[in-house]
């Protein structure tokens, strides 16, 4: 059953169609895996079960209240208690972004990563648009009791990596997202890239100049 919109959250509910279709087609996420949420006057329009990203349709999508209860539209996502705890946990951002992306979800299954910060901040952008991205302990997908650590996290950082899973990226506005979860994305090909090899990432002093702020 398709949801009835204010002008705004309809505007949204065709946002997020057209950032789901640009993730699909770049291969930032396959099949049925991931999710997108935007905050709007109506709730928190989400994705739904089982949808995916390349075909999923502004009156498919599923409406949610902050505490991830499910109020209109289709049956959500099984993770969208996760969207509606980084938005809790990040009064500033309006969007959340979960992909699979192959070298993110490759990053999040290595065995020697700090789980304090993921990735090193190789590049000046991944500081200005990621700053430090934790490592959250496996879960199992829709596993609910993710959320109070993913909103405990998200207080002070932008993105998660879940760990055997892929990331979780908040912004401003889905743009924003979608620019953090490319940059997330690009700098754990970096990573992987020069994995065994000596690297010169930024000073802890030059990424904190460029840190994104904490809420």
């Amino acid at each position: 059953m398709s949801i009835a919109l204010t002008p705004g959250g309809a505007a949204g509910a065709e946002e997020i169609v057209a950032v789901a279709r640009s993730i699909f087609s770049r291969s930032l996420t396959h099949g049925s895996t991931g999710n997108i949420s935007l905050r709007t006057h109506d709730g928190i329009l989400v994705t739904p079960t089982g949808s995916s990203l390349g075909t999923v349709e502004p009156g498919d999508l599923s409406l949610i209240d902050e505490r991830g209860a499910h109020v209109g539209g289709a049956r959500p996502s099984k993770e969208a208690f996760l969207h509606a705890a980084v938005l809790r946990a990040r009064p500033s951002a309006q969007a959340v972004i979960h992909t699979h992306s192959t070298y993110s979800a490759a990053v999040s299954c290595l065995d020697d990563i700090d789980p304090a910060s993921a990735l090193p901040p190789l590049t000046a952008y991944f500081a200005m648009r990621i700053g430090r991205l934790p490592l959250l302990p496996y879960h199992a997908p829709g596993d609910d009791s993710l959320g109070p650590v993913a909103e405990a996290a998200a207080r002070d950082h932008v993105a998660l990596l879940l760990s055997n899973h892929g990331p979780v990226v908040a912004g401003a506005s889905l743009s924003a997202a979608l620019d953090a979860l490319e940059e997330l994305e690009e700098t754990a090909k970096l990573h992987l890239l020069l994995h065994g090899r000596s690297i010169r990432p930024l000073t802890p002093t030059q990424a904190a100049a460029l840190a994104p702020p904490a809420r």
